[in-house]
């Protein structure tokens, strides 16, 4: 029977307006991948140079980089939206920014930080906390967590942060990419907000080592050299007891590389509080000025206590004018800190060289320092632990010693315990950083390769409780998508492929909630890592091809949903969908 024209009209103009909507919640979903990104921008690096010359050296890669470095025409938001209304567009973009965009790069886009970039957690009441890609119910650690979350989902190839008292080591922990700070004052923070002058590096993130290398010889304009070998590799034992997991499950890992590629007699011991004690004699004072000689706390935790109240002064010396004036809605912590600074620069001052002076001794040219970057797990979204004592003290232990010596530090993953990220930091003296980037590179797989076989021998005995839990939180993801609680089925579906990725149904379903919210690039991958494991899936190709409809990919769409009607001929969503998507274009 003809069909009537009016009709045919009619739907034509609903199927239009339902890809214009889902279009625009596409859109909003792309805008909102993992709640990293602030603002979405484009900047296209120069043309390649003729031939013969050397391509350029970051040709090919894209960039993110946190909302605290001016890009010409753009306002730098610095975390706050009241700061973004008070303030006017940069008048010129960041030298970093434009070296690494002259240097073949596209940057894409700008992250979200801590507001004012003053936190180590990564939450962001304003623009949302980012999602960390790792374990997406801890926190991804900050200042500069939409940077780290960028480059952890895969979304970028590598980004810039600002590191002051652990921005870019603690958010590459959390999220379990890679981060480097360099030396204090080696590469330019013209450009970016100031946090505290003194603290603020330019640092960024990768999760290759080999980008990891190639930004690090742009940003820090590194000549050639000869690479060297490090001796000694310096364990300092005291800061790995502060460890809250097994100590032996990062420390062991680099003495079995070290042992294997440099031999056993490269490794040395050191109780660094001891040290630090004899070497930085400023400190004393500091603390009886503190605590009026009342309680003695280790040089370790001491230098923490240094390194916050720094980081509060010079804060409260850039922004408390801005702050009293505008009055910003800010996390009560920061109002508490800024309105409370004691008077100690010169001592302050003191204890700086000092520990400069008592850093660049030990390592001296040649020598890494080994460290846990952080002592805790990533801590759970809200959880008060976060503000305990405890927490704090740690954290700034360890964040002290490359902030206040002006030292570079690298951040490696080492794969996860107990479902989270772990790592562990190298330290080289100030000025080190080539030195430093060389002995990565060089460790960097037998590390991992170590972590592997630790890893694996205590979970083999664990194998089968391992496809029993994933089991488990595959079944409590579908009981949360029954009841519409997505993000929450995401959760479990996640925490049930880190137990075994060798589940195409945990990918597939992982996608089915992605696709609820809209989050199609997500749904889009899952759905292929699933066919990639089982060939057969016919609610991948469906739920692939309804992703990629909503993303205008119409041809692969129709593509997947005919796979699906060859598995299953009597399939009438994939004959349906396939047909719509024909009449479209006919």
């Amino acid at each position: 029977m003809a069909s009537n024209p009016a009709n045919l009209w009619v739907l034509l103009g609903l199927g239009i307006a339902g890809i214009l909507l889902m279009t625009k919640k596409f859109k909003k979903a792309i805008r909102e991948d993992f709640g990293a990104f602030v603002q979405k921008l484009q900047l296209l690096p120069p043309p390649q140079p003729a031939p013969p010359k050397a391509p350029h050296p970051l040709t090919g890669l894209t960039f993110a980089v946190s909302d605290i470095f001016d890009i010409e025409g753009y306002i730098t938001a610095f975390g706050h939206p009241d700061w973004a209304r008070t303030h006017d567009a940069a008048s010129k973009t960041s030298p970093v920014v434009s070296a690494l965009v002259e240097g073949g790069a596209t940057c894409i886009g700008k992250t979200v930080l801590d507001e004012l970039a003053y936190s180590i957690n990564g939450e962001n009441k304003h623009y949302g906390t980012p999602t960390n890609p790792a374990v997406p119910a801890r926190i991804p650690g900050g200042s500069s967590s939409g940077a780290a979350v960028a480059v952890a989902a895969n979304l970028v190839d590598f980004s810039l942060g600002v590191d002051t008292v652990g921005g870019v080591r603690v958010p590459a922990a959390f999220c379990g990419v890679i981060g480097f700070r360099p030396s204090c004052g080696v590469v330019s923070h013209i450009g970016t907000l100031p946090v505290a002058e003194s603290l603020d590096t330019v640092g960024w993130f990768c999760r290759d080592l080999n980008i990891l290398c190639r930004v690090g010889h742009v940003l820090l304009q590194l000549p050639f050299a000869a690479q060297r070998s490090p001796k000694p590799i310096i364990m300092a034992d005291d800061c790995f007891s502060l460890l809250k997991i097994p100590a032996d499950r990062i420390a062991q890992v680099v003495i079995k590389s070290t042992e294997k590629l440099f031999g056993r007699q490269v490794l040395r011991h050191e109780n660094l509080n001891n040290y630090l004690t004899s070497k930085v004699p400023s400190l004393k004072e500091f603390q009886s000025m503190e605590t009026n000689g009342e309680v003695k706390n280790s040089s370790i935790r001491m230098l923490g206590n240094v390194l916050r109240y720094l980081h509060m002064r010079e804060f409260k010396h850039n922004h408390e004018e801005w702050i009293n004036e505008e009055k910003p809605v800010l996390e009560p912590a920061i109002l508490a800190q800024i309105h409370e600074v004691p008077e100690a620069s010169v001592i302050v001052k003191s204890i700086r060289n000092e520990m400069r002076s008592a850093i660049n001794t030990l390592l001296k040219d040649d020598g890494i320092l080994v460290i846990p970057t952080t002592a805790y797990l990533p801590p759970k979204l809200g959880a008060k632990e976060i503000l305990s004592d405890d927490y704090q003290n740690c954290a700034f232990s360890l964040l002290s010693i490359a902030s206040l010596s002006g030292c570079c530090q690298v951040t490696v993953p080492l794969g996860y315990h107990d479902k989270c990220p772990v790592s562990v930091s190298f330290v080289a003296r100030h000025g080190g950083d080539s030195f430093l980037l060389d002995t990565v590179q060089t460790l960097y797989a037998s590390l991992q390769e170590q972590a592997d076989i630790i890893s694996n021998s205590k979970l083999s005995s664990n194998t089968v409780s391992q496809e029993q839990s994933a089991e488990i939180a595959k079944e409590k993801g579908n009981q949360a998508f029954k009841e519409k609680q997505w993000q929450k089925a995401i959760n479990y579906y996640t925490e049930a492929i880190k137990l075994s990725r060798k589940s195409a149904t945990y990918y597939s379903n992982r996608a089915a909630a992605y696709l609820e919210l809209g989050s199609f690039l997500q749904a889009e991958a899952d759905c292929t890592k699933a066919i990639s494991l089982d060939r057969k899936n016919v609610k991948a190709y469906l739920r692939r091809g309804t992703a990629r409809e909503m993303l205008g990919y119409y041809k692969e769409a129709i593509e997947d949903f005919s796979f699906a009607l060859v598995l299953e001929p009597t399939n009438k969503r994939a004959s349906l969908s396939a047909e719509r998507i024909r009449s479209l274009f006919q």
